[in-house]
């Protein structure tokens, strides 16, 4: 990015912009660079500014939620980042639907519906991720997952216009939606929750919270799963019977307690993981001829 680019954006969004802004702070993995603009999003007007100034000048932008299944390179990102955080997390309820704007986490949606006895997010209460970044890839766990949920998101189109989708028109699928494929900024998500007994929702992200430290390992920073579901395997057991289990780079490995999973164990590298997961990929493909697929978004330089 040319340092005149930087300058005249600053200079439209001077009140709310940061430069060099480290990144590992921000993603759940804890590796990566700086953004060379950094932009802590307060309402909608800020997003729309943000995007409409930066197609302008042709900067790189990136839209960062909780940082949970995204890589970014060392060198970090050359454009602007814009974040979608705690000033941009709002959660209403009116009878069975919720609104929550992008930046909400998915912990709290789900225990603002259980303390209102609404099921139907019991999946997502241990999910580290926000709502912005579920919506986009149909984010789920433990059968059941956002398409299942939501009524309709609310969008910010590349060209800068508000777009209203039900969920129909959303084409989602396992990890996969219209919102990721034609690079569409979620701002906020309508959900439509079912009444039920709060003991019985409370017991039931109890028992997922439990499954979960059982066989995460949500003691070390990760990016969750880091590969997507191969079909009619599972990327877990696969890395497993490679003998991959603690296979370390750096201070980039491999759970011990779920393959699946490549954790920080202190002081890791975007590169360690990297490097890692060519490793996993080229051991797991040699063997059982199955090509893995990062899940895992993956931010090199400029490119989102």
């Amino acid at each position: 990015m040319r340092d005149s680019d930087a300058e005249r954006l600053m200079a439209v969004l001077a009140d709310t912009l940061q430069t060099d802004v480290s990144l590992s702070p921000f993603l759940t993995i804890r590796t990566g660079g700086p953004a060379a603009l950094f932009l802590e999003a307060r309402n909608e007007r800020d997003i729309c500014r943000a995007v409409q100034e930066a197609r302008r000048l042709d900067i790189p932008y990136l839209v960062l939620g909780n940082g949970s299944n995204m890589l970014v390179s060392d060198q970090g990102f050359d454009g602007l980042v814009i974040h979608l955080g705690r000033d941009f997390a709002q959660i209403t309820l009116e009878g069975e639907y919720m609104d929550a704007q992008a930046g909400a986490l998915l912990p709290a949606v789900a225990k603002r519906a259980a303390a209102a006895s609404l099921s139907g997010l019991e999946f997502a209460s241990g999910i580290p991720g926000s709502v912005g970044g579920a919506a986009f890839m149909n984010a789920g766990a433990f059968g059941g997952d956002m398409s299942s949920v939501i009524v309709h998101v609310r969008c910010l189109t590349p060209q800068g216009e508000v777009m209203q989708l039900d969920v129909a028109n959303l084409a989602y699928g396992y990890r996969t939606s219209r919102i990721m494929q034609e690079g569409l900024i979620v701002l906020s998500v309508r959900l439509k929750l079912t009444p039920g007994n709060q003991e019985d929702i409370l017991a039931r992200m109890d028992a997922y919270t439990a499954e979960r430290r059982q066989k995460q390992p949500i003691n070390y920073p990760s990016a969750g799963s880091f590969f997507r579901r191969p079909e009619g395997h599972f990327a877990g057991a696969l890395i497993e019977q490679c003998g991959l289990k603690g296979r370390s780079v750096g201070g980039a490995a491999v759970s011990t307690l779920h393959a699946g999973f490549l954790i920080n164990t202190g002081g890791a590298t975007t590169q360690d993981f990297l490097t890692l997961m060519q490793i996993i990929q080229s051991e797991v493909f040699q063997r059982f001829g199955v090509q893995l697929e990062n899940e895992v978004r993956i931010v090199n330089g400029t490119q989102p």
